[in-house]
Order: C-alpha cells, then structure tokens, then sequence
C-alpha cells in the first residue's frame, strides 16, 4: 500500500493487572493519523512481554505468536479511517508486565500485499503508575565534604596518606621493565578513550607527575603498591595487571582531586597497598537479544577495566541471534545473525520490519580479544547449548532429528530449540565450532551455557528416546548430562576449563575437576554446589542481573521476574555470607549478567548498568570490613558511563 508522507500510525499500550474484580488485560490501540484509510492489514508487535498463545482475544484475533513476537488481525472488513482507532485486547500474558519496558517497544502494519509501515510506538502504560519513563543513569552527586578525602573506586585495602599536594596537570610514569612499559601504554590508550581532553598522561614538560615504576616479583599478580613523597611517586607490582591496576589508581586520584577540589585531594606522603579478595571479578553482556557493534564493546571493556573488573563472559548465542563469524557454517550469521519480517527469525524484541542484527567477523573478535588482554580482561565467550538454539536450528535445520514429532517449548516461547544430544551430527557441528572457536579465544575457560532446556525436550524424537533407553532411561537431565560428558572431554583435552551454568550439574553429567558453574538462580544454590565441590561464580539474579529493574516502580526501565536491586542493594550484598570454609574453597568470586532484552534503548542500558557495576567490582575487589556505602555514594559520581546518558 502506497502512503502519503502525511501518514502517521501510532500505537498506545495499557497493561491493566487482574484484580478482584476484573481480568488482566494488555490492550493495544492503533490510532491511524494519516489521510488515508487502511484495510487488509496485521499489526506485528514485539518487546520482552509475550502474548500466552491460549489468551482470550477482544477485537480481532492472534494470527501469529512466536516468543515475544505477535500478529494481531482486526475483524473481516474492518477500516482503519483517518483520525480514528483499533483497539485489540489481550487478556493472557506469560507473565504480568511490571515495567515499562516490559511492553511493546517495537510495531508496523503488514498488509495482504506483503507490504509493511513503521508503527511509532509509545511507552506502554500502567493502570496503577504513569510517572514518566526514566532513561539515563542516575549518578550520584560528588558532595562538597566526602568521607575521604581521595577518590577511589573499588576502595583499596590499605590507605594511609597525609598532606595535600598540588594537583599535578597529568601523570608521567617512567617505566623499568616490559611489563610495566606495556601496562603504560595500555592506561594511555585507556584514559585517553575515556577521557579524551583530560591528558591524564602526559610529559614532564606538559606538567605531568613522575611515577616511578618498579618491578618486585614477590607481590601477588594483581597487587600493587603506591609510595607518595614529596619528590614524587613510585608505583611497585610484580605484572601487567598490577601495574595497571596501580596507574588506574593514580587516574582516579587525579581526576577526582582536579574535577572536585572542594571534596578531593593528591596527597603528598603515605602509601597504598592493595590486592582482590576475589579472583573472578567479571560481567556477562548478552549480545543475542540486542546486538551491541565492535566498537561498542571496545569501549565498554575500557570501562570495566576502570573498574578493575577482569572477565568479559561474551554471551555471543542465543535463541533470537547467533553472533560469530563460524567460516565451516555460513549459515549461522547469514540466517542467524538477522532478524526481520519474513525472515527465518521474525522481528523479535526491538528489531522491526527491516533486517536488523550483525554479527562480530573473525577479525573484530581478534581486535576485541587484543584489546582485552591489553586491559587485563579475560574474554570467556559463550556459546549456548544444547538449549537457546533457536537461531542456529533455524540456520541448520538439517541438525534437528528429521523423525521427531510434536513440539516443546523454551520458558521464553520457542518451540524445539535443542540440540539433540542423541544425533553424531550435532557432536560434528561441536567439533567443528570449537576448532574455530577455540582459535580465536586464548582464555582457558569455554562456556557452553547448560541452561534452561525445557523439561520436555527431546521426548518426539525416535532418536533420542532411543539413545536414552540404551543409557538405561532417565529423562531430559540425563540427556543433557551425556551431551555435556562429550563437550567437556573435547574441551578438557583441549586443555580448556568447561564454565556452564547451574543447570550442568543436573543429571551428574559435567566433571567437577575442570569446570566452573555460574549460580543464578538463588545464593543457596550456589552454597550448595560449592558443598558438592563445584567451583562457583556467583551471580544470582535478584542482586547481580542488571536487567532487573532499579525499583519496583513501573516507571523504571529493565525486567522484574527475579525481582529488583539498586545500586546500594548490590554493594551491600554478601555472596558468600554463611558459607563454610570448605564451601569458600569454591569460591572464585562475583560477577553481574547483563541480558539484553530491555535494552533497544541506550539510555536503558545507562539506567541499568550504571552505577551497579561499579557496587560489584567493590565487592569483588575490597574486603568487606573496608567497605563503606557512604564512601562508595561519594565516589562513584566520577565513574564513566557507556554512553554518557544521564536522567
């Protein structure tokens, strides 16, 4: 259908929760303000809340449901003239919304002819709370008098400076070995992308401060220590990290005695020393639901090297896109990697009519990979299996057993999206995606995922039932456990550690000697997998899964289901309060989970991330009697964002 530039189509949602006297009911109203009358049309809708397939429909029917993705048709004959409005109701969720972003964020009009229009879409609303929409992190304010007097971020575990000095235009460090020469070069590059005008490294004749740098082999690899006197500084570490830890440091103290003299201070005497806690002080970043581009990763592995975090969990695959260029299956980033109208991945969570996704070639992921290891990080990639394989059966049907019959579903809406553990077809994709894999990521540890494959699974295919019954019966589990016996030994005898999460120790089928498992779903399970001698990340998400919202308002961006946590919340937690001394042994530390799918909207993603993360790399990096909320509130303010978005 041809349409006038004039033409406007807009969509307003209303979520109404159930109450004592009425159903629940997520209506949507589609306002034509163009000058012309449109028919023979469906309105296509996605964003993380999911339409339940047996909801009741009132004023038109679902035509078509897959995960968060619908087609609502209005009734036989129906005109959409100018000026005027359609309402469809749905009352059946799979679960209630309870935040704006919950809604649909995305929708166009298809017509007969298989021509589509783009749907402005406003934030959806709530019966109960219509305050406006935040985006943009919320940064606490640095005060005029702080608790210290130098600003650090995560605090350091010995801190004893006197004296004022004037505050140096930048730093200068002189370097006496390799390792502190590269570590120079990679704050250099750090700074500068951060803080690009600021010159926080500089010559002597620009002003810049000496820092000795000097090399002691005796301290622990990530340790540091700083020797203030008035004819200078000297920085001490045994490696890379150390110094680099150390000059990040001596940044911090810098910009926040120069942004905030008032509050801050460079001191003149003393000393810092200070080393991790924990050994694990990470955060995953999903880029399946939302596709974030190289140069956007980049960055934000900058910045959680400002916070001295150092370990990037890559989730590269999942149902709704698979993200890594694989040279022996093309087909995985050419069907894959795009989402779209009539493609074989619909316009799921954001994504509308057009094409829309990417993926990372084997070259940015070597870039990527360079510049990690430049600022400490170890990249752990993630491909997930053998469920959330929606996409790569979409671009490999020849994987699916061809006899299975039925369907099951993933939590998430998508209908037989397992690899089968019972077909050597599925172990010959393994092998060959490891091989390239592999080539590409140097860190000792793989994650193979392991998680939430449907209690159904499998059960339609002849193939599997058989394998099954040959390994003496059992269910889901125990497939699951013989899949993941077969991709750990691959790995192992790689020389590589398995990470999965909790659910691959279900079933007894990953060996504990060479793996890691990340505890989502509750700290006691996590408590008690490190009792059964699992090495454990924990990660659960009522406290550390950044999608969750800020608050319970509806007004806030991000997810609900596991509840919420602001920035306090998660600086206060302790992941291992109450474990025993043999169940710490287990401990490797902490890490945040950033899932993607609220955030089509990067001022979303400031919001959710920004300064939560900056809570986690203090718990992972300062013993918990040296911490203090106060302290942290009034520092935190100079910490960078990814986008620079604030409320």
């Amino acid at each position: 259908m041809t349409i006038s530039v004039r033409n406007l189509l807009r969509l307003e949602t209303q979520w109404t929760p159930s109450g004592e006297d009425r159903p629940l009911a997520y209506a949507l109203t589609l306002t034509n303000a163009s000058d012309r009358p449109i028919s023979g049309f469906r309105l296509c809708i996605s964003g993380p809340g999911r339409i339940d397939p047996a909801a009741t429909i009132e004023g038109g029917s679902l035509r078509t449901r897959l995960s968060n993705y619908a087609e609502f048709a209005p009734p036989e004959g129906f005109v959409l003239h100018p000026d005027t409005a359609w309402t469809v109701t749905a009352r059946g969720l799979s679960y209630p919304l309870r935040h704006w972003t919950d809604g649909t964020n995305t929708a166009y009009v298809v017509f007969d002819d298989g021509t589509n229009l783009p749907v402005t879409v406003m934030p959806s609303r709530s019966s109960g709370d219509n305050a406006s929409p935040k985006r943009g992190a919320d940064v606490y304010p640095v005060p005029d008098i702080a608790p210290a007097a130098i600003s650090i971020v995560p605090w350091p575990n010995e801190v004893s400076v006197t004296g004022r000095r004037g505050v140096p235009l930048g730093l200068a460090p002189q370097p006496d070995c390799d390792a502190a020469s590269r570590a120079i070069a990679a704050f250099d590059e750090l700074a500068t992308s951060l803080f690009p005008v600021e010159g926080i490294v500089r010559p002597e004749a620009e002003g810049g401060l000496t820092v000795a740098l000097r090399r002691q082999d005796s301290m622990a690899a990530e340790a540091y220590s700083i020797l203030f006197a008035e004819d200078g500084v000297t920085l001490t570490a045994a490696s890379h990290a150390g110094f680099l830890y150390g000059l990040i440091t001596l940044g911090q103290m810098l910009r926040g005695a120069r942004l905030h003299p008032q509050t801050f201070l460079f001191p003149l005497e003393g000393e810092i020393r200070d080393e991790p806690w924990a050994r694990w002080r990470g955060t995953h970043l999903d880029v399946a639901r939302q596709f974030y581009g190289s140069a956007e990763i980049a960055q934000f592995l900058r910045v959680l090297a400002w916070n001295k975090l150092n370990r990037f969990h890559w989730h590269l695959s999942d149902d709704e896109a698979w993200r890594v260029e694989i040279e022996a299956y093309p087909e995985l980033v050419a069907t894959g990697a795009w989402r779209g109208h009539g493609l074989a991945i619909p316009s799921l969570l954001g994504s509308g009519a057009a094409p829309t996704g990417g993926y990372y070639t084997k070259a940015a992921i070597r870039q990527i990979v360079d510049l990690a290891t430049r600022l400490g990080i170890d990249v752990v990639p993630e491909i997930d299996m053998p469920g959330h394989c929606y996409s790569v059966l979409q671009s490999l049907p020849s994987l699916r057993d061809p006899d299975e019959q039925g369907e099951y579903f993933s939590i998430q809406g998508f209908p037989n999206n397992c690899l089968n553990p019972a077909r050597e077809e599925t172990y010959a994709f393994v092998e060959k995606l490891l091989d390239e894999l592999l080539e590409l990521f140097p860190s000792r540890t793989i994650h193979v995922g392991a998680d939430e494959v449907p209690a159904g699974a499998w059960e339609g295919s002849p193939q599997a039932m058989a394998h099954l019954k040959a390994f003496g019966g059992g269910g889901t589990a125990e497939l699951q456990a013989h899949f993941l016996q077969r991709v750990q030994a691959s790995l192992t005898a790689r020389g590589r550690i398995t990470g999965a999460w909790e659910e691959a120790a279900h079933g007894g089928g990953i060996d504990k000697a060479s793996c890691y498992l990340n505890g989502w779903h509750t700290v006691e399970i996590s408590a008690k997998l490190a009792s059964e001698g699992y090495d454990i990340v924990v990660c659960p998400g009522q406290v550390y899964y950044l999608d969750m919202a800020n608050s319970p308002a509806w007004s806030e961006p991000g997810a609900g289901w596991a509840g919420w946590s602001d920035a306090e919340k998660i600086y206060g937690f302790d992941p291992v309060e109450g474990w025993s001394d043999t169940q710490r042994q287990h401990f490797l530390g902490v890490q945040t989970c950033i899932w993607s799918e609220p955030m089509t909207d990067r001022g979303v993603f400031d919001r959710l991330i920004f300064p939560r993360i900056s809570a986690l790399a203090e718990t992972g990096w300062t013993t918990p009697p040296r911490k203090s909320w106060d302290r942290f509130r009034a520092m935190v303010g100079l910490m960078p964002l990814l986008y620079g978005i604030r409320a």
